[in-house]
């Protein structure tokens, strides 16, 4: 699966952690201990986040790209 939705990455202090939100899809975020490993979880919980999505039979938001308040 490609990732088109838009990632916001930054460092956390606090857990110290890179953390990734999806401000498309609603509570999807991720962490990692890189910047790469927080992308590459955050593509897992992108993908479970659209599964459960659809077996509830939620709406899947289509990806926008680059959003208007980032």
């Amino acid at each position: 699966m490609s990732i088109r939705y838009e990632l916001i990455i930054y460092w956390s202090e606090e857990d110290q952690a890179f953390l990734v939100e999806v401000p498309e899809l609603p509570g999807c975020m991720a962490d990692g201990e890189s910047y790469e490993e927080a992308v590459g979880n955050a593509r897992q919980i992108i993908e479970e986040w659209i599964a459960t999505a659809r077996e509830l039979g939620r709406p899947v938001p289509e990806p926008k790209g680059r959003l208007l308040y980032a």
